[in-house]
């Protein structure tokens, strides 16, 4: 097995367990909608909130919301896996960064096809009054929508990934074409000849 292939998939199953655990000690210990555990007093502590949308809350109140969110999860899947078939043997960076998403979407799927809906636990907010006005008249809301690990494995994932891409395409602007390294085309009458 090449190297992508371990890295992918140590990182996916990490993803998936790290996710899993994680909502399984929330569920255990705190109370659903009422309970929280302060970590950073007025800014960030850990809740029980059950969400039945996508990440931060996308999608909450669609009718058919976990046939569209399995068939997204399907896709998302295959095309991870034909990613990774497509790199090279030895890109282990890409594949960290793909096992990253698809452990993602593994947990929040698990959740999902489990209880018809996902536990999300980290909440970042603010208390401050004259914060929380401000943020209202500008967000309409004083706090980041509640989300979990799988969530943000998902978007850290997706944003490493554009990124590198950008990088990588910065590099590759500056190197010559192939065609360019072979030399000058040969004329067509001594091709003829």
């Amino acid at each position: 097995m090449s190297g992508k292939y371990t890295v992918f998939g140590v990182v996916t199953a990490l993803s998936v367990i790290i996710d899993q655990v994680t909502k399984y000690w929330v569920n255990q210990n705190i109370q659903v909608w009422k309970g929280s555990i302060p970590v950073i007093p007025g800014l960030f502590e850990l809740v029980n909130y059950k969400n039945k949308g996508a990440a931060f809350g996308m999608g909450t109140g669609w009718g058919s919301a976990m046939l569209v969110f399995a068939i997204f999860t399907v896709i998302a899947l295959v095309v991870m896996g034909w990613m990774l078939v497509k790199l090279p043997k030895e890109d282990r960076f890409e594949a960290g960064i793909m096992g990253l998403i698809t452990g993602g979407a593994i947990g929040n799927a698990i959740d999902r096809a489990m209880y018809q809906e996902v536990t999300d636990f980290l909440k970042f907010f603010t208390d401050d009054p004259e914060q929380v006005a401000w943020l209202n008249a500008k967000f309409g809301m004083a706090e980041w929508p509640s989300f979990n690990v799988a969530d943000s494995c998902i978007v850290v994932g997706v944003l490493v990934f554009f990124v590198y891409t950008l990088i990588q395409d910065r590099k590759n602007k500056g190197k010559p074409d192939k065609l360019a390294d072979d030399g000058p085309l040969p004329e067509l009458d001594q091709a003829i000849e």
